[in-house]
Formats: structure tokens, sequence, C-alpha cells
């Protein structure tokens, strides 16, 4: 039985640059550089054909211990609430108001990137409080 080495997280999205791009942001996560034989990722992507052009992008975890972000094209829109979503960990270990300025905090900056705050979920005995927000593609992740 083989075990699982590496986990990617693949987005299906409409624009894969304009979205990697906010999810670099938001993580602090880089652009591997380019395949050999091209000096930047435009070089490999004008040498596609023009139907795969822009067609995909991906990003990485500069310490290495975050799964890679892989973004590709897809010709539907989002029409429903996502099954799966992440979780950005910016309270962890914060609780009551010191977790909500945390939050807070980290809603302020994303917005400005193009996120959309939706709603917070406060604390209610059981899980901590935490923020729904959507992506500059309308795709659900959660200040937690």
């Amino acid at each position: 039985m083989t075990s699982v080495k590496q986990v990617q997280v693949t987005f299906d999205c409409a624009d894969p640059a304009r979205v990697g791009r906010f999810w670099c942001e938001v993580l602090g996560y880089v652009v591997p550089s380019p395949p050999t034989g091209f000096a930047t990722w435009e070089d490999f992507d004008r040498a596609l054909p023009p139907e795969r052009q822009g067609s995909a992008f991906a990003c990485v975890d500069p310490s290495g211990v975050g799964p890679r972000l892989f973004f590709q094209r897809v010709p539907e829109g989002k029409v429903v609430k996502n099954r799966l979503h992440l979780d950005v960990r910016v309270g962890t270990g914060l609780v009551g108001e010191e977790r909500l300025a945390a939050l807070e905090a980290e809603c302020a900056r994303l917005t400005a990137l193009g996120a959309v705050r939706v709603r917070l979920l406060t604390a209610d005995g059981f899980d901590e409080s935490c923020l729904v927000m959507q992506d500059v593609e309308g795709n659900e992740f959660c200040l937690d």
C-alpha cells in the first residue's frame, strides 16, 4: 500500500491568475519558477495553444509545509455553495474579544484585496467565532 506524499488543493475558476494571486496574498504563498527553457510564466503561457493560454495558475508555500494550490479555468460559473472550503487560521488560540479583533483585522486586509465579508458566526459555547468570506470569484472560505 502506498502512502500519500503530498496534497494539492485545486480551485475551478474563470480567471486562474486572478484567483491564484489573491490566494498568494492571503496565505503568503509564492509562484514557483517557470519550467526549464522559459524565463517567465508568461513566456511559457504564450508557447501554449491559444485555447490553453491563461488556463492554469499554481502557487506554493515558500516554507514547503502547506499544500500546493492549483487554479484551473472551467467554462461554467460558480452556482452553489462550495462543498469544501479553506479555513484561514488567524485566530488560533484566541478567544472572545481578542479573537474577534484578530478576525476583523484580517477581514479588513482581505477585503482590500477584493474578498467579500459574508457573515460573522459568533461563539456558541461549542465553536469559537469565525468570519465567512468569499474570494474574488465568490468561493467561500472562513477566517477561523
